[in-house]
């Protein structure tokens, strides 16, 4: 009798090691696939549409198409406005996207509305997709995009 209770404990011990295993092996691939979601947003992205503006968009911005360059893993963003640089912190995961609206930033002076458009565009977001095989971003407002990206 003691033999089959110490066999059946042992199998209960076993078993419940096994699931704590699998459990954890499943903790550790879904954070490493949203890690790897992320990633895909890293990099530098080119503006090719901007909405909310009667000025054409090569009209906006003749010289230089504003960019963003992110890093996800130290939640840090940076680029350019068509006109000034900047840099700052963000808030990313899975389809949030959120920029810190206290950004450094050069103070050059900018012909035109173009860095105004897309500054005030950038406060708006709240969320972001990735398609076309990860070469076109879509910054979000809810569910409208109002910023499209090209992957460089």
């Amino acid at each position: 009798m003691k033999k089959i209770i110490l066999i059946l404990a042992c199998i209960a011990v076993f078993t419940s090691s096994c699931n704590s295993t699998k459990s954890s092996t499943t903790d550790e691939n879904t954070t490493a696939t949203k890690e790897n979601n992320l990633s895909g947003l890293d990099g530098i992205w080119e503006l090719n549409y901007i909405s909310g503006t009667k000025i054409a968009f090569e009209g906006l911005y003749p010289d230089k198409k504003p960019f963003l360059s992110f890093n996800t893993k130290d939640g840090r963003v940076s680029g350019n406005s068509g006109c000034n640089s900047f840099t700052g912190s963000m808030s990313v995961s899975n389809s949030y996207l959120h920029l810190d609206d206290s950004m450094a930033m050069t103070k050059m002076f900018c012909p035109g509305n173009g860095e105004s458009n897309f500054l005030d565009g950038l406060k708006k977001i709240n969320g972001y997709s990735i398609s076309d095989e990860g070469k076109t971003l879509n910054l979000l407002s809810g569910d409208v995009a109002i910023m499209r990206f090209e992957k460089k």
